[in-house]
């Protein structure tokens, strides 16, 4: 087994002897982290802490998550309530905090017209952004999933852009059924194919569940990578080297560090406030470990 997705220390990265990684240096090694024998995972944070926290544990990439900034802002995710302007001004203060390449959930581009999702991907390589996604999903819950011609158009807008750009940009296309009450496998499966076919490099529909989904899919688009998202809330969960061996390229976990997080926030200050006690405090991380993490190291 390939043990390349244990996460360790690059050192085209370390923060020691490296202080300023070009937006194109990163999109190169985001690029090939797809192309390298071995599967990696991709953690999600929501700020520029998170991601410093999950640099510093050896993660070779980043991605955010549309709904862990969401739920900051105080905002539900999935119904289209985070403008692109947020979106983009928190992905600058991911990819300062760190020397990682950082990918985007962009979303459904920001718009349904196919030239949103143009504009979007350029405005997202102009923020220094390595890669990021488009998906299908309108954002409107009454008709929450694109018309299929629509939604191969948008990805084939998106995929024209990011190949315009100087650098690499790494596309995600996404196929949203699975997670919008349209269990229809056979369809998604013709979405992701499709959006291969226009020129997306990396395939992903979240919702997938059993192996044998895991399987169809990476066939199907073979010899394109494939993405699976996991931690989702009561969802299915394979470890890195099963997912390996069914051929998956990239793991990322989508909003599931956020909720862990806030899950915890939740328990303590309900402690705070049922009972009257502070004994969440004993597995709080240590104050002068956190000012330590946050220390300029220049």
């Amino acid at each position: 087994m390939n043990n390349n997705h244990h996460p360790k220390p690059s050192p085209i990265f370390n923060m020691s002897n490296q202080k300023d990684i070009s937006p194109a240096a990163r999109a190169e090694v985001f690029r090939s982290l797809h192309r390298q024998p071995g599967i990696f995972a991709v953690p999600n944070p929501w700020d520029a802490g998170s991601a410093k926290m999950l640099e510093t544990l050896g993660f070779k990439a980043l991605a955010t998550t549309s709904a862990g900034l969401a739920y900051s802002l105080a905002k539900p995710d999935g119904h289209a309530s985070i403008t692109r302007e947020e979106t983009l001004l928190n992905v600058r203060s991911i990819i300062a905090a760190t020397h990682l390449p950082v990918s985007a959930d962009l979303e459904n581009g920001y718009g349904d017209d196919p030239s949103d999702c143009a504009e979007t991907i350029l405005l997202a390589a102009k923020a220094g952004l390595a890669g990021g996604s488009i998906e299908d999903a309108t954002g409107r819950p009454s008709d929450p999933i694109y018309a299929f011609e629509h939604a191969v158009e948008r990805v084939k807008a998106a995929v024209e852009a990011a190949r315009s750009l100087p650098h690499p940009f790494t596309l995600t296309a996404r196929a949203e059924n699975l997670i919008y009450g349209r269990p229809d496998l056979k369809d998604t499966i013709k979405r992701l194919e499709a959006f291969a076919d226009a020129g997306a490099d990396v395939l992903f529909a979240p919702g997938l569940t059993t192996r044998e989904e895991i399987e169809a899919v990476v066939k199907a688009v073979a010899p394109r990578p494939v993405n699976v998202v996991m931690g989702l809330s009561g969802g299915v969960s394979f470890s890195l080297d099963m997912l390996a061996e069914m051929g998956v390229k990239r793991v990322s976990i989508g909003s599931s560090l956020a909720r862990a997080a806030y899950g915890a926030f939740f328990k303590a200050a309900e402690e705070i406030a049922q009972q009257g006690t502070f004994r969440y405090a004993a597995d709080a991380k240590p104050y002068a470990d956190m000012n330590k993490l946050f220390l300029d190291e220049a």
